[in-house]
């Protein structure tokens, strides 16, 4: 690296240690504090050699476009939704992102959200919360030891949850395009097999075009009166308009959400059903796998300006 600090664009904001240590290592501009954000990136888009932004934001075709010199991103997230990496791979630029450090915390999440609409914990804690207890009775919940857990994306996340499911006696079975190797889990080429053979059907698909509305109607009728669902991944792969109708009419038992299509925008019509609990896209926040994800952000940019590539890289 020469003594020049390569240039690089930040879109969003980030955790405060790291943009502090991408400061004093890059010479770093926030494109969110440019009184005309998309002005600023026609005029000057060519100055930057790196970018740097998060799964929630991402980095468009466009805004690419706009940055000629741009030769590697590096993305704060596992999720690559919004970032197209084969078209960011046809220019050259490299994308770094932050896979494995997250997935301990995602399944736990996903457990959490399993665990809590399938026991009622929630609504239960709201019930002993407004003093119904003195003079009520809450109702039986559902038990969740030994029961059958479909994993939709057996990828890092989706096999971290697979293992959490053997502390609670679970069968584990398993949807994906195709097998994945290595594993000893049953493997349903359908989905809707596999929804109507589990209890609970966790979600931990990829986003992206190719899997918007997996969860369809025809899924959900797979699940069934009996079955939950729950989503770590991406709320595009769930058709929401569809749960949102599912959930009211109890034509499926309950969901854990921790993700939604419009974020931080969550239908309404959710705010008033005990059947689902509702998460703000929480899963890998905690104090521990965030400064892994930072420290992996800025590794990724050193090993790119040092070796020429980052050192965790998305493949398209």
């Amino acid at each position: 690296m020469s003594s020049e600090k390569p240039r690089v664009l930040q879109f969003g904001r980030l955790m405060p240690w790291l943009e502090q240590q991408l400061a004093d290592r890059y010479d770093v501009v926030l494109l969110a504090q440019q009184p005309d954000p998309k002005a600023y990136l026609a005029e000057h888009g060519g100055e930057f050699v790196a970018a740097v932004t998060s799964a929630a934001i991402g980095i468009d075709n466009a805004g690419i476009d706009a940055m000629p010199a741009l030769k590697v991103i590096s993305s704060f997230g596992v999720g690559l939704d919004k970032i197209d990496v084969e078209y960011a791979g046809r220019r050259g630029i490299a994308v770094g992102y932050t896979p494995d450090v997250l997935n301990d915390c995602v399944a736990d999440t996903a457990f959490t959200l399993l665990l809590d609409v399938a026991r009622r914990a929630s609504e239960a804690d709201r019930f002993v919360r407004r003093g119904a207890w003195p003079n009520d009775k809450f109702p039986l919940a559902t038990r969740v030891s030994g029961k059958k857990l479909g994993i939709v994306g057996l990828g890092r996340i989706g096999r971290t949850i697979a293992r959490r499911a053997s502390g609670f006696d679970m069968e584990v079975r398993y949807h994906n395009r195709r097998p994945a190797e290595g594993v000893a889990y049953g493997y349903e080429a359908s989905l809707v097999d596999l929804a109507r053979w589990a209890d609970f059907l966790v979600i931990a698909a990829a986003g992206g075009a190719e899997s918007r509305n997996l969860v369809s109607a025809e899924v959900l009728d797979a699940l069934g009166p009996k079955g939950f669902l729950v989503n770590i991944a991406r709320g595009t792969v769930v058709d929401e308009p569809v749960l949102v109708q599912y959930l009211r009419e109890k034509r499926i038992a309950g969901a854990g959400l921790d993700v939604f299509v419009d974020e931080p925008h969550v239908p309404e019509a959710l705010f008033e059903l005990d059947n689902v609990v509702l998460l703000p896209h929480v899963a890998s926040a905690t104090h521990e796998t965030r400064q892994a994800m930072a420290e992996l952000v800025l590794e990724n940019l050193h090993t790119f300006f040092s070796e020429g590539r980052p050192r965790v890289a998305a493949m398209a």
